[in-house]
């Protein structure tokens, strides 16, 4: 049995204010193109089909017209709830696909009833487990601990409960933070899964999946073979700047008589590459090793000592996909004793500039110096209704900020 092993799509997600639908069709036209062309017989789909519980309408019609096409193929498809769906929305017409061969495995009350597939070997159960809340089995199941390791345990008792009374290979589905230790599970982590840990504990151990043929899980957006046997397919697309350089996919996978035979990853098509970039903007600029980000979606980090004007303006004029812009001034400052200084007698607005001076160690420009004072004013004019009618009483500031604290103000912080 040729098997196709995806989660995460996170259909409906947008990427610092990018819309990722049109990349989401790519990658589905892509998985069904995969589908046709290596005789898959059986798709599965590890949890996150959305990116939030009340999905857009127009990700909503992607993912059932990419169901329609699969069953067009007549190939069987099983599909698992993930912290990021609604169960119940998403397990809607559960009982019609059933009957076109899509299977939608939202219920906890389902754990143990497996969807069995057919091939030249005979029977395969594949166990679709969805995300499993720990709050909302604990009672039924009389979990010993309030765990995700504890429910995932009690899930795996009643599916090898049901795989003992048959003779059948097995496949099982979660969509939960799986490792074989801590550090493991943190180098596998990116920035863009859900935190689910419950009293800070979220990891469950690889063995809790011990002699199944297959595990397919799904949640964390990194490829991974924990096992042979226990891997996740990560998420079809980056979703976040930490997943850069990452190559996007899934597992093609070759169940024989005695179980798994083969797994090879199949990358998914790259819509469009991410990147980070790092250092001064007049380097970043014109360095021609650049040349191959120049069309990615890119989060730079500018290291310039005093911010540049329209940095991001014209970052995009050559880096027109540029999504994120962060400043860390090179040659960080030396630690030093911290100095409060004394603020009796001085206005805000002094305040304000000799705090920026103090953390930048640069005087705030003239530009920067107006800025604070208009914010200052429009603090005061709050406060005070009748400021308006007293007139504008606005420092020189370009001549302020250039000359720093006056002689006053020195005397009254000293």
């Amino acid at each position: 049995m040729r098997i196709l092993h995806t989660s995460d799509w996170h259909l409906g997600r947008s990427f610092h204010g990018v819309d990722l639908l049109p990349a989401q069709a790519e990658y589905l036209d892509h998985l069904v193109e995969t589908v046709r062309d290596d005789q898959v017989d059986l798709v599965l789909v590890s949890g996150d089909v959305y990116d939030r519980a009340l999905p857009p309408v127009d990700a909503v019609d992607l993912f059932s017209s990419t169901l329609a096409r699969l069953a067009a193929l007549r190939t069987r498809v099983v599909v698992t709830s993930g912290n990021h769906d609604s169960a119940i929305r998403l397990g809607v017409h559960a009982e019609l696909a059933d009957a076109a061969g899509i299977h939608l495995r939202t219920r906890w009350q389902d754990v143990g009833t497996p969807v069995v597939v057919e091939d030249r070997h005979g029977p395969v159960a594949v166990h679709g487990l969805p995300y499993l809340e720990p709050d909302a089995v604990r009672q039924a199941w009389q979990l010993p601990a309030r765990s995700h390791e504890a429910a995932l345990r009690a899930a795996m008792d009643r599916v090898r409960a049901d795989l003992d009374a048959r003779d059948a290979r097995s496949v099982v589905m979660a969509h939960a933070f799986v490792a074989g230790s801590v550090d493991q599970g943190e180098r596998m982590r990116s920035d863009s899964e859900r935190d689910i840990s419950v009293g800070g504990v979220q990891l469950v151990p690889t063995s809790v999946f011990a002699d199944v043929s297959y595990a397919a899980l799904g949640h964390l957006h990194g490829a991974a073979n924990l096992s042979e046997e226990v891997r996740y397919s990560g998420s079809p697309l980056a979703y976040s700047f930490s997943e850069a350089g990452r190559t996007k996919g899934g597992w093609l996978v070759e169940l024989g008589a005695d179980g798994l035979e083969r797994a090879d990853f199949v990358p998914a098509p790259v819509h469009r590459p991410v990147a980070t970039l790092r250092g001064g903007i007049e380097d970043l600029l014109v360095d021609p090793t650049h040349a191959g980000v120049e069309d990615a979606w890119l989060a730079v980090t500018l290291t310039d000592a005093r911010r540049p004007e329209h940095a991001m303006d014209r970052l995009r004029a050559r880096f027109p996909h540029t999504l994120t812009l962060a400043f860390e001034p090179e040659g960080g400052r030396v630690p030093r004793p911290l100095v409060v200084p004394h603020v009796s007698g001085r206005s805000d607005l002094d305040v304000a500039l000799g705090f920026v001076a103090e953390v930048r160690e640069l005087e705030p420009t003239s530009e920067e110096a107006l800025l604070l004072q208009l914010a200052c004013e429009s603090c005061l004019a709050d406060e005070d209704p009748d400021a308006d009618r007293r007139g504008d009483h606005r420092l020189d500031l370009v001549g302020r900020a250039d000359r720093g604290p006056s002689r006053s103000d020195r005397e009254a912080a000293g």
